[in-house]
């Protein structure tokens, strides 16, 4: 398409948005080359902006959209010039729009397939032709202006966008918004995507352009998936490993990534909030959809196989690739170690060399045939190597004076395997801080700044006796970071399914399900998921678990009560007459091939019930081919009474079980005798022997 035939083509969007063709032309020539390709079936508008005048910058948005084209062109066969993305100064509300019109409406045909992205800052706004209403908005980068006395702000209203989104001749639509509208009095913790709820006049071109959408025939009927529910939330981004990213997009396109998209968006967003939970946000993210059951049959991959990462670069030796991680859990990555290896849809191996945020530079190990490397290519994880000396990493907030974080920081140096960082200078786990009440006092956050139960001081007590107190929790806390390392769902080779279930008279009634990729079966995949799994206190709970692989597998429990306390399973050894002062031991969970277990075994004398206080509860349910040896070893060290023989109770040395459990997973490893080297300082876990599944519900 010729420069001239294309001004003039968007010429009356142009005049509505309130832009003059000068303006437009100082975008530059990457939106006429995007548009100058054949109409395509898959359109994608990518928005992300961190840099604001006169605002705080955001640190994750560029990320994200970095992350969504590459999931949509190497996981959803997306042409790369079919992709706009608008960043910084050019995502100003006139671009936006006029960017909306012509690449997507004026393209876009039924049957099509269009993504629109947002990442940046939301807010709210009571305008003055209605100030009793507030409504939420999309903050562009050309925030306001000055028109004579007045300020005009330059947002997009939430109204018009979803307007614009009905608007295309599609229904395979769907929309991200990684922002949101509420503002709290105080932040703790991690960054937030929301601006605080201003009175402005808007942009009159912007209420002219609402006023004109109102006019027109809808057709569409998008899926919307919003990174909170609700509206006292507040959309956050984390600092990972060399980079920044909004907690929902790197869950979200991390479980498409690894996942076939053969469930539910129910399902899907019901993993993404396990992750957003582990990543330290209690946000919920939402559906916005008037369809009735809408699946992710419109974002369905071009690969039913899923993957870790993709092949985004070959260098000129030919032995030498550079690969696109994001499909890894976000909590593995960090500690995503050098020997690591990956399989291609081929039978090549790579070997992991290098790695700087998400994307890493690997070595071939074997070749057999005579495929090619070729970019693209997708790759699968084989063997994971973790670092054994992990500790826990303590950010302390800027909001403590210079004394305090003096004696915090030598406080928490007593202790073996935990490490302290300035609050947004490097990727943490939990934050110290002071509460926000006055009179305050100290405690340990989540990095989205809930408080964790049980580690607040004394009002007027010292920082130092405040974390010395704290020894039990942190042991227990970097055992659950441990034990989280395992989580491979996505890449395991074994076949396995676990359902969590509450018991009733009639049927079981399905709180979560989990199953590696191994046993996805589009016609029997699980179509029923709750967002947020919410358990009564006093239910009566299971395990529901299948082997669907050839090799007996043997089982752990491990997990967090609702007050952050380590609970584990004991498969408790009937005791021998005569031995009643013996104390009891532990018996391993073996299930054989094709068999299907239910964890406790149902019988009155082994009931797990769910007790209170209300909160949430943190489970990762490990198998291995290989026994739990060293953790039975470890679990049986404390002394039990026989009326503690509970199915599901208290664990009291977390730490020690969870080193023991990596060993057994290493153990299991037939590589660690090859990558004898590596194994020195590493665990090596092998994907054919271990998968680990996470879940995570509500207790009420």
């Amino acid at each position: 398409m010729k420069r001239r035939t294309f001004l003039h083509r968007i010429g009356s969007i142009l005049a509505v948005l309130g832009l003059t063709e000068a303006e437009w032309l100082t975008l530059g020539n990457r939106y006429y080359q995007a548009l100058a390709q054949p109409s395509p079936r898959k359109l994608a508008l990518l928005i992300g902006i961190n840099q604001y005048p006169k605002i705080p910058a955001l640190s994750g948005s560029l990320t994200d959209v970095e992350l969504q084209k590459e999931l949509l062109i190497h996981r959803f066969g997306f042409q790369g010039s079919d992709i706009l993305t608008l960043t910084e100064e050019e995502a100003s509300r006139e671009f936006i729009e006029a960017a909306f019109l012509d690449h997507l409406g004026k393209q876009a045909k039924p049957g099509d397939l269009v993504v629109f992205h947002f990442s940046g800052y939301g807010s709210r706004v009571k305008l003055e032709t209605s100030p009793d209403t507030i409504q939420n908005a999309l903050v562009a980068a050309n925030v306001s202006k000055k028109l004579q006395d007045e300020k005009i702000v330059n947002y997009i209203l939430e109204e018009t966008l979803l307007l614009l989104l009905r608007s295309l001749p599609t229904d395979r639509v769907t929309a991200v918004l990684d922002t949101s509208f509420y503002a709290p009095s105080t932040v703790l913790g991690l960054k937030i995507r929301t601006l605080e709820e201003s009175v402005a006049k808007l942009a009159a071109e912007e209420l002219d352009f609402l006023k004109q959408l109102k006019t027109q025939n809808l057709p569409s009927t998008p899926i919307v998936l919003a990174a909170t529910s609700n509206p006292k939330q507040s959309a956050r981004e984390g600092l990972f490993s060399g980079f920044s990213a909004g907690l929902f997009t790197y869950a979200l396109t991390q479980y498409l990534w690894e996942f076939t998209p053969a469930t539910t968006i129910q399902v899907a967003l019901s993993h993404v909030e396990n992750s957003l939970s582990k990543l330290g946000s209690k946000q919920q993210p939402a559906l916005l959809s008037n369809q009735k059951n809408p699946d992710v049959t419109s974002l369905l991959p071009d690969s039913i196989i899923g993957a870790q990462g993709v092949v985004s670069a070959i260098e000129e030796d030919g032995k030498t690739v550079h690969l696109w991680l994001a499909g890894l859990p976000p909590q593995v990555l960090l500690y995503y170690g050098v020997n690591s290896r990956f399989t291609l849809e081929t039978t090549e191996q790579l070997v992991l060399r290098s790695r700087t945020g998400l994307t890493a530079k690997a070595q071939i190990y074997k070749i057999e045939g005579a495929n090619s490397l070729q970019v693209g290519q997708l790759v699968q994880e084989a063997v994971r190597v973790l670092p054994r000396n992990i500790n826990l990493i303590i950010a302390l907030d800027t909001g403590l004076e210079r004394i305090e974080r003096v004696d915090a920081t030598s406080a928490f140096a007593g202790f073996s395997h935990v490490s302290t960082v300035v609050v947004g200078e490097k990727p943490a786990d939990y934050l110290f801080a002071k509460q926000q009440e006055i009179p305050s006092h100290y405690g340990l956050f989540s990095l989205g700044g809930e408080l964790i139960p049980n580690t607040t001081g004394e009002v007027g007590e010292a920082v130092k006796l405040t974390v010395q107190k704290l020894a039990p929790k942190l042991s227990t806390l970097l055992a659950a970071k441990l034990w989280r390392l395992t989580e491979n769902q996505g890449s395991s080779r074994l076949a396995l399914k676990a359902t969590l279930e509450i018991i009733s008279e009639i049927s079981p009634r399905l709180v979560m399900q989990r199953q590696t990729a191994r046993t996805f079966k589009t016609e029997t995949s699980i179509k029923k998921s709750l967002l947020t799994p919410v358990v009564p206190i006093g239910s009566r709970m299971q395990y529901r678990v299948e082997n669907q692989s050839d090799r007996s597998v043997y089982l752990i429990l491990l997990g967090l009560n609702n007050n952050h306390t380590a609970i584990a399973f004991y498969s408790w050894n009937p005791q021998e007459p005569n031995t009643a002062d013996t104390k009891p031991l532990l018996k391993q969970v073996v299930i054989a091939p094709g068999e299907t277990i239910t964890l406790p075994q149902t019988n009155a004398a082994s009931e797990w019930v769910i007790s209170g206080p209300a909160s949430e509860c943190e489970q990762q349910l490990i198998f291995s081919t290989a026994p739990f040896s060293a953790t039975l070893a470890a679990l049986n060290t404390t002394k039990y009474s026989t009326a503690e023989e509970q199915p599901i109770g208290s664990l009291l040395n977390p730490l020690d079980v969870a080193q023991a459990l990596l060993q057994d997973l290493h153990n299991a490893s037939a590589l660690k005798t090859e990558m004898n080297g590596t194994a020195a300082d590493s665990y090596i876990l092998d994907v054919n022997n271990w998968a680990s599944f996470s879940f995570s519900f509500q207790v009420v």
